[in-house]
């Protein structure tokens, strides 16, 4: 059984060799919070072992970010530091990898106005849009993670003693990620060939509609003509591999803006800006978003959809089986990263360009033409369940099952 400093090598490996596959003479830029230091220091490591030129590390401390909610005026929250746009786009032009790793408190800004929220994500969205245009169409490599937190620990097991409660997340994360076996790479290459089958499948099907249904959702959801479904590893524009995610379950692809009807009911919570946003339930007509309501966080919710315009349609319809690894450890983790790899997901926001025949070339224009939404944001949300079922539609009109009971039918 291997020591907790081997696994958070292991990680620390995954990230740099899988998730961002690091090539020498290259930039890193790393984002994670003043709790992980110690992970920052080994990914820092491993990074100019592989022959990085520099690695930058930014670190976010959660408890002045939610005394500047607090206190500062509204009116601050409409205005995203250009220091940090010019970082970020610099960085991209000039080849950098980026790995962001995920550890706040999923209830970090509870209690806080929730037109700051509303503010700040749409003036963060206006920033550093040329950046996530460049990482949506795969012009650069660029991984997210996650590391405990004490508060984000609590959350999840409240019935461990304190000390106990970041070693147990910081397990739970090594196993979802396989950082707790002993060849972690040739696992994750074994699971990208895996889900590389799936999405092949897929894409030989080529279905005009899927149509979910479950207690709470009848959906329909068109997809563009010349859709491309996608899993796993990734390719950027120099050529090389990596991984958006770690840990990673789905395959994916994009809907037609224009072509979701009917209604979906979420089935995990869903943390957005540092608030928890649960059960709800979400209309569409013509791909539009017409009738939202939540049991938890509803005006959260309401302002993320008014965002912009793009942010009243979907951009992301992803498959993951309910029997998958994360599913099967009954473990809800309060973070995205983790539980849309134990649920099928949708995503409301801009699509990504590469989920459509030769979109890494086209401009957003092309890419609307196409079908795909553009939004300035990108927020996926869980819907799957032990109760799902999925039918992939022909152009034709034939029905092939593609979930039955919450998992792959072929």
């Amino acid at each position: 059984m291997l020591r907790f400093q081997e696994k958070l090598e292991n990680y620390a490996e995954l990230l740099i060799r899988v998730g961002s596959n690091l090539q020498p003479d290259q930039y890193l830029f790393i984002d994670v919070t003043v709790e992980n230091t110690e992970l920052a220091q080994a990914l820092a490591k491993k990074a100019y072992e592989a022959g990085a030129k520099q690695v930058f590390v930014h670190y976010d401390d959660d408890v002045i970010s939610r005394l500047h909610f607090e206190h500062a005026p509204l009116e601050e929250f409409n205005h995203f530091p250009i220091w940090q746009t010019v970082e970020k786009e610099w960085l991209a032009e000039h080849g950098a990898a980026f790995i962001k790793v995920k550890s706040s408190s999923p209830d970090l800004l509870k209690g806080i106005m929730p037109e700051k929220i509303a503010a700040f994500q749409k003036a963060a969205g206006q920033g550093l849009e040329k950046y996530r245009q460049a990482s949506q169409a795969n012009k650069i490599s660029w991984t997210v993670a996650a590391a405990p937190s004490k508060d984000w620990a609590a959350m999840m097991f409240a019935d461990l003693p304190t000390e106990e409660q970041v070693p147990a997340l910081w397990e739970a994360i090594f196993k979802a990620t396989r950082a707790d076996l002993e060849q972690p790479v040739e696992a994750w290459q074994a699971h990208d060939e895996q889900l590389s089958t799936k999405v092949d499948e897929l894409n030989r099907y080529h279905f005009h509609k899927l149509h979910y249904t479950a207690p709470g959702t009848d959906l329909t959801i068109e997809l563009p003509e010349h859709h491309i479904w996608s899993g796993g590893g990734s390719k950027n524009e120099a050529g090389f591999d990596f991984m958006a995610n770690i840990p990673t379950e789905e395959v994916f692809t994009a809907p037609f803006k224009d072509g979701v009807d009917g209604y979906v009911s979420s089935t995990k919570p869903l943390s957005y800006g540092g608030t928890i946003i649960d059960n709800f339930k979400i209309t569409f007509e013509n791909g539009r978003i017409v009738d939202i309501s939540a049991e938890q966080g509803e005006q959260v919710l309401e302002d993320l959809v008014a965002t912009d315009e793009g942010s009243h349609f979907l951009g992301e319809v992803a498959l993951v089986p309910h029997d998958s690894p994360i599913s099967n450890s009954g473990l809800l983790y309060y973070n995205t990263l983790f539980d849309e790899n134990a649920s099928n997901h949708l995503a409301i926001g801009s699509a990504y360009a590469f989920c459509v025949e030769n979109g890494t070339e086209m401009s957003q224009e092309e890419l609307a033409k196409a079908g795909l939404n553009r939004s300035m944001t990108h927020v996926d949300f869980m819907i799957g369940s032990g109760d799902m079922q999925i039918d992939g539609i022909t152009k034709d009109g034939e029905r092939i099952p593609v979930f039955r009971n919450g998992n792959w039918a072929f």
